[in-house]
């Protein structure tokens, strides 16, 4: 061991200092992956260093330079270098995070991480937090403690009874809600296709009095579930006001109703003092969802729910069992999230947090908006590129038009072109019925050379498609 781990570090070492200079694409097919790697299970054994020598080789041309400074699709933050180091403690050191007898260290190591992360998100000291694989689950664990909740208030235990006889549940989503938000109501039984979707306005926002109308028209029970940044154009719901519509409902109404919101990457808005007043009013949410793997740049997999009622998320969460060994005043990780076995994810993110400090977690995502309406400014000066959205944040919707192309058409191929060239890669969406490029900025160590370059390239690519 004392061997194979040097071996391994220079491997990584190697991947990483490669990682901004190579084609962000994979250049290695899935023939030649499977060459590499696969054939038929030898009877014997291989050495470790053969098998890591074989997997690093593979890597080198095999993977997508995702955590590089030059990747713009989806929303994928990079790895920051103190939480890639704590991720390999995290293996090296093989802690079940279930409870806080197998774990001391991650057990406390999530009380500080939590508590670090409320502060800079500006929420209240009293909300309870989980630590899950992404926003998947931390919307599945936030909308489970909604279901507990409002059943509870309604006289009905959803955990015990399940939903077969429970009084209705009505569900307020936006027509723009992420759709993890449906997965999720799908796994907890609601159905993904039962929520009413109200309509959002040009840049994707939740209208707020929509939600007052549908509350108004609608009786009993109910979640609603809004959004702090837009998948696609970056634009927060208005929070506060939505906060208020449901605040009204419930002391008019008199009936339990759950704030819930979709913080995928937006919540981190709050960091930054030219950006926390897009999310005014999310302190006000009984639930929050984020990833750890977006905007806060640690490895994958990582999530993180907030819960306003930490009643609601253990009840939604525990079931005991005769051999768990729980402790009366330390942490049990399992009980806000639902898994049993599973890896310290709050390690990276406690030392991604530490390296950055206050000041630095702003300090990144500022950064990473001034790139991105960098990249919006070097595109829309092109006479057969037009910006989309409003450029609040870190995401920019783009589309090529020229007359007498189909612009679906030609922005797809530009797309494909981009993806190929190799310089960047970023993706393609569609928006209200138009194909678009979608260029999402969310790494730490993407500079303006990098935008530059890149920018560069989807014109090059452009031209060559469009002539």
């Amino acid at each position: 061991m004392k061997d194979l781990l040097p071996r391994t570090s220079a491997h990584a070492v190697n991947y990483i200092s490669q990682v901004a200079d190579r084609p962000v694409k994979a250049t290695m097919t899935s023939a030649e992956l499977r060459a590499t790697l696969g054939g038929a299970l030898g009877t014997t054994g291989e050495t470790p260093e053969s098998i890591v020598d074989r997997l690093a080789a593979a890597a080198t041309r095999g993977t997508v330079a995702s955590s590089g400074p030059r990747y713009f699709g989806f929303v994928i933050g990079g790895c920051l270098p103190a939480a890639v180091a704590a991720d390999w403690l995290v293996s090296a050191w093989d802690q079940n995070a279930g409870v806080y007898a197998l774990s001391p260290l991650v057990s406390v190591v999530e009380d500080i991480t939590a508590e670090w992360l409320k502060s800079l998100a500006g929420l209240p000291e009293t909300m309870s937090v989980g630590f899950v694989t992404g926003c998947q689950m931390a919307n599945f664990t936030a909308l489970a403690a909604a279901r507990h909740h409002v059943l509870r208030e309604a006289g009905w235990d959803v955990e015990a009874q399940g939903l077969a006889g429970a009084p209705t549940v009505t569900v307020i989503t936006s027509d723009e809600s992420h759709y993890t938000i449906f997965m999720a109501l799908r796994l907890l039984g609601f159905g993904a296709a039962t929520a009413i979707r109200v309509p959002a306005d040009a840049q994707g926002r939740m209208r707020a009095d929509t939600i007052r109308e549908t509350l108004a028209a609608t009786s009993g029970p109910a979640i609603v579930c809004a959004q702090a940044g837009n998948v696609n154009t970056g634009a927060f719901d208005p929070l506060d006001h939505i906060a208020t519509a449901v605040d009204q409902a419930r002391q008019v109404h008199s009936r339990p109703i759950w704030l819930h919101v979709d913080g995928a990457f937006g919540l981190w808005a709050a960091t930054s003092p030219a950006r926390a007043h897009l999310v005014a009013g999310i302190s006000r949410a009984d639930s929050i969802a984020t990833d750890g793997h977006k905007w806060l740049n640690v490895p994958y997999d990582s999530g993180i729910v907030f819960v306003a009622h930490p009643d609601a998320h253990r009840s939604a969460m525990s079931l005991s069992a005769a051999y768990i060994v729980a402790t009366a005043v330390e942490r049990d990780p399992h009980e806000f999230v639902p898994e049993e076995s599973r890896r310290g994810r709050a390690v990276p993110i406690y030392a991604a947090l530490r390296s950055l400090g206050t000041t630095g977690v702003g300090d990144l995502i500022d950064r990473c908006c001034r790139h991105a309406a960098l990249m919006a400014d070097l595109l829309k000066v092109h006479p057969h590129i037009r910006i989309l959205n409003d450029v609040v944040l870190n995401q920019v919707l783009v589309r090529c038009e020229v007359p007498g192309r189909d612009a679906d058409a030609l922005t797809k191929a530009v797309i494909a072109g981009v993806q190929d060239e190799g310089t960047c890669w970023l993706g393609g969406t569609t928006w209200h019925g138009m194909v678009a490029m979608r260029v999402a900025v969310s790494n730490w160590s993407t500079t303006a050379d990098d935008i530059e370059k890149s920018a560069a390239a989807i014109l090059r690519v452009l031209e060559k498609a469009g002539s």
